[in-house]
């Protein structure tokens, strides 16, 4: 098993940043792919970014790439997401979750979600 739990949230003005963590914790040796996911009032949950926990695979959500950087720390088993260049469209639910295999942005794949931290940019 393996838990995730995403702090960071909060509210900014477009043009902002802000940054997300997410503690990993419980079996994080069968965490291969980590990722943040986000959904927005009305719509699907669509992927964000995601990396190997080997940090030599990442993958970007056209809409966030150039602005948002995903990165890991292992010593403290942490994922983290730099959100720079905010913009309204940007708020929603951030959640963060697991898989143990790669899995890109296949929700379905990712048997690990956090109860997710909200994210809003004002104009």
């Amino acid at each position: 098993q393996v838990q995730v739990v995403e702090s960071g949230g909060g509210s900014v003005q477009a043009g902002g940043s802000l940054r997300l963590s997410c503690a990993v914790s419980g079996d994080t040796r069968s965490a291969y792919c980590l990722g943040w996911f986000r959904q927005a009032p009305g719509k699907r949950r669509e992927g964000v970014a995601v990396i190997n926990t080997g940090g030599s695979s990442t993958y970007y959500g056209d809409s966030v790439k150039g602005r948002f950087t995903i990165s890991q720390d292992n010593t403290e088993n942490t994922l983290y997401l730099q959100m720079n260049s905010l913009k309204p469209e940007d708020t929603a639910m951030y959640y963060c979750a697991a898989s143990t295999t790669w899995a890109a942005f296949e929700r379905s794949s990712y048997r690990y979600w956090g109860p997710g931290t909200q994210v809003t940019v004002s104009s």
